[in-house]
């Protein structure tokens, strides 16, 4: 199942790649997957550009496959599979009286979300190219 591990700010180059290194190593990376943002008629801007030399680094200095996956619209996606979320704490707060629900804590941003949509799309889509063998 697609979960997001965790969110990292960025510092610098050389320390970004440094934690992905740790956090690779730590849970045996075989395959990083990489969002693509494409403009929403799916040609190339800047930030597509930005996001392929990203992804040759991690390449090169970590040493895994890496794999480019389209990210239009995950951000949305994210937003409102959040909202739903919300909504069922605020159903469940209701129902209990008040008390937040034992996983409320659990604080998921929309990036952190995004990347999971983001690999459960490659994930399904994998998984449809292998039914098709």
């Amino acid at each position: 199942m697609a979960q997001p591990l965790s969110t990292m700010e960025r510092v610098n180059r050389n320390e970004d790649m440094r934690r992905l290194r740790e956090l690779a190593r730590e849970h045996g990376v075989k395959q990083v997957i990489v969002g693509l943002p494409l403009r929403l008629d799916g040609s190339r801007g800047e930030m597509a550009e930005e996001a392929e030399r990203f992804a040759q680094r991690v390449r090169k200095q970590i040493g895994v496959p890496v794999e480019m996956v389209d990210e239009r619209l995950t951000s949305w996606e994210a937003e409102r599979l959040l909202e739903e979320v919300q909504g069922r704490f605020i159903h469940e707060e209701k129902l209990t009286g008040g008390k937040k629900p034992k996983n409320a804590q659990a604080k998921m941003t929309v990036d952190a979300v995004a990347a999971a949509v983001i690999l459960k799309e490659y994930m399904d889509r994998q998984e449809q190219t292998a039914g098709k063998t």
